[in-house]
């Protein structure tokens, strides 16, 4: 009973902001302006598979682009001294400190043909070059804004994992690349799918960084999204059934990324 009342305020502050905003989503996806039911609103978003797919591509790049930037990067930090390790986990989340509107904006101060790149391209005679709304800068902008949320999983896995055990491995016989792929890949396999997770979520449903840095020339579902409910293009029920389609991808690649999980690690989710 008294686990009940301590838990209260957690099941009332789901109910109020993940269940019921959940049950409206689906309301609106599958009724028509009128109220009626229908599955037209799901047969209309067909019609923009190719944002969709778009989205998912570029997001899929940035996540990968930040997996390959961050492991190194989480697994050197981790072999640091404690104070070390404090000071460059800092650094990190410092610009995240910063508003994300402005961190985005600064880029395209960078990005533009006058911007401070170009200007600095030109002063050795190269350039300049396009580089502002185009699939790369939204792809930069994602990798930039999110690579944070890929190294603090995988920093705070490698941490726990200890030197001799790597030195073992080397002991007997293994080279890096197979101390990479016997001992340090499968030790750090749960950050790894946390931040694949956790930086490809937000890169799939964003609006700002495709807006900004793309111009608006390179939609993504997050625009169409945001078009249906705060746009000219008002539709609140193909919104909310293109919404529906976006939570399914997620739950996908969730479900994908739980395939690599130890078998541990699942039953002891699942308890």
């Amino acid at each position: 009973m008294r686990s009940r009342i301590t838990a209260a305020p957690y099941l009332l502050w789901a109910v109020l902001f993940i269940v019921i905003p959940l049950v409206l989503v689906a309301v609106f996806a599958f009724t028509n302006t009128g109220g009626g039911f229908t599955l037209e609103n799901f047969k209309n978003s067909a019609d923009y598979a190719p944002v969709i797919f778009n989205s998912i591509w570029l997001s899929m790049i940035a996540t990968a682009i930040c997996l390959v930037i961050a492991y190194p990067l989480a697994y050197v930090i981790s072999r640091r001294s404690a104070g070390s390790q404090r000071t460059m986990i800092m650094l990190i989340m410092l610009p995240m400190w910063m508003n994300f509107l402005l961190r985005t904006y600064a880029w395209m101060t960078l990005l533009e043909n006058n911007g401070l790149i170009n200007k600095l391209l030109g002063f050795l005679g190269l350039g300049p070059f396009e580089m502002i709304n185009t699939q790369g800068a939204v792809v930069l902008g994602m990798v930039y804004n999110y690579l944070p949320f890929m190294i603090l999983p995988l920093y705070s896995v490698m941490v726990k994992i200890e030197n001799s055990l790597v030195e073992a491995a080397s002991d007997l016989g293994c080279s890096a690349s197979d101390t990479m792929k016997h001992v340090l890949l499968p030790l750090s396999m749960p950050g790894v799918t946390t931040g694949i997770i956790m930086v490809f979520v937000p890169s799939v449903s964003t609006f700002v960084i495709s807006r900004m840095l793309g111009g608006g020339s390179f939609m993504l579902i997050g625009d169409l999204i945001e078009m249906q409910f705060l746009g000219n293009a008002y539709n609140p029920n193909l919104g909310a059934a293109i919404s529906m389609v976006l939570m399914f991808i997620i739950l996908i690649c969730m479900a994908l990324t739980n395939l690599f999980k130890d078998p541990e690690e699942k039953e002891g989710l699942l308890l």
